[in-house]
């Protein structure tokens, strides 16, 4: 059985994420988000591997909103970058 993988967000995203566009956002990322990244961040309905300058990013969808992260697969680590409006996330 392979390990949990751990969920760490960065100062960035916690910086953003206390803003008022955010606002409620962070309770369904925690409840909802963080558990599927734990068992399985590479793969998923809402999950994404970007190309091109963003290799190595992932993105999760989060209705209106974008999560992206990077997973270190050697530390079981998963490091939630940034969060963005769908509109304004590339």
């Amino acid at each position: 059985m392979s390990a949990e993988f751990r969920v760490a967000e960065t100062n960035g995203f916690r910086k953003k994420i206390g803003k008022r566009d955010y606002s409620g956002i962070y309770e369904k990322i925690v409840a909802y988000v963080y558990p599927r990244l734990r068992s399985n961040p590479f793969f998923g309905p809402n999950i994404k591997k970007l190309k091109g300058e963003f290799d190595g990013v992932y993105r999760y969808r989060i209705g209106a909103f974008r999560l992206f992260y990077t997973i270190e697969s050697r530390t079981v680590m998963v490091f939630v970058l940034d969060i963005e409006k769908s509109k304004d996330s590339y």
